[in-house]
């Protein structure tokens, strides 16, 4: 089944880890045999081969780089000009990627179309579309800049990351929108971009669905109701995205998935629902919640600064996702409710937001 996978930092694996994206899962691992230098070393889970074994048809890939406080181990730098500069080299490699047809940009309804077309006659061969999406908007020196992103193809953004940003406050971090970011949205609204809800403060997220009036995802979240931290979306967040018809991505970063998860210290295989069961459960959550399961999707996080450290205990690279739908299929979601979930309400909402 094709898979729309809302959220992957192909990029920062690329440059920051220096993995080249082309070779499997169990090769790059072993070239990063022994190395200690960043989290996830050795335990990656994404390559391209495993993206196609997992019907990764469509992903949204991010550019990443912000200069929010405090820094971050990967991803950070000191300064607007210098982030700004990352995530044009973070281009400059998709566009390699585009060269070598391993990756193809979608940024209209053509190109999606035209993409899932060819995709559906020949998914061993075609390469993998991707959306682009900034990260975090710290890397924006001015709002000049977000005009020029968009013409490189830039469709989604997320305004805020971790910590205390120039446009907005990260979900570590309290406070409302700021009159930069309200700024920001404004831009956004006028050039019909996807505003991403991921990472914004509790207070942030409310001011940011108040102002824009463009189409909203929340690429990479899960439920606050099953694990109890400020990174999750409440129930009354859940709702008010579905009532601006958003789609929200489960993410398998496992501290998101069970509660009482010790970053650093708890394994996955030592934790109850700690494995792809335990993801299923905001799903159900979710679907539940809303009484349809129109508003659901995928947004792995996979290799987000973590590797199978971090993972569900049952998921060894991301081609497991095969396992995941597996287990929604056993719960009794049937084939409409899984394709709606793996691909067809992210898609959706793409179609109706450049329609």
């Amino acid at each position: 089944m094709l898979v729309f996978d809302a959220h992957l930092d192909l990029s920062l694996n690329a440059l920051q880890y220096n993995r080249d994206l082309r070779l499997g899962v169990p090769e790059i691992r072993e070239g990063e045999r022994g190395m200690s230098d960043l989290a996830g070393r050795g335990c990656g889970t994404v390559a391209f081969p495993e993206m196609r074994n997992a019907g990764i048809g469509v992903c949204v890939a991010t550019l990443l780089a912000g200069c929010m406080k405090p820094a971050g181990p990967v991803g950070m730098w000191n300064s607007p000009p210098q982030a700004w500069a990352m995530t044009q080299g973070q281009l400059a490699w998709y566009r390699a990627m585009e060269a070598d047809q391993q990756l193809s940009p979608i940024r209209n309804q053509q190109e999606l179309e035209t993409h899932l077309d060819r995709w559906s006659r020949d998914s061993n061969t075609t390469p993998i579309g991707y959306i682009l999406s900034l990260e975090g908007a710290d890397s924006l020196r001015t709002l000049d800049d977000l005009a020029s992103a968009y013409d490189q193809g830039l469709r989604a953004l997320g305004p805020a990351h971790y910590g205390i940003g120039r446009y907005a406050m990260g979900h570590d971090q309290c406070g409302p929108l700021s009159p930069a970011g309200r700024e920001l949205l404004c831009e956004m609204d006028q050039l019909g971009m996807i505003l991403d809800v991921t990472h914004l403060a509790e207070d942030t997220f409310w001011d940011a669905l108040e102002i824009y009036e463009g189409p909203v995802w929340a690429s990479h979240h899960n439920c606050r109701a099953l694990v109890d931290d400020p990174r999750q979306l409440s129930d009354r967040q859940i709702i008010a995205l579905a009532e601006r018809n958003a789609v929200i991505g489960v993410a398998l970063d496992v501290w998101m998935v069970v509660p009482e998860w010790k970053r650093g210290i708890s394994k996955p295989c030592e934790t109850s629902d700690a494995n792809l069961n335990g993801l299923a459960n905001h799903v159900d959550h979710m679907c539940q919640l809303l009484s349809t399961n129109a508003h659901t999707g995928i947004g792995t996080d996979l290799d987000g600064g973590f590797g199978t450290e971090q993972t569900p205990a049952d998921l060894d690279t991301i081609a497991d996702l095969n396992h995941f739908q597996k287990i929604l299929q056993g719960r009794g979601y049937d084939d409409t409710a899984l394709s709606a979930i793996c691909h067809g309400n992210f898609l959706a909402l793409l179609k109706n937001a450049w329609t």
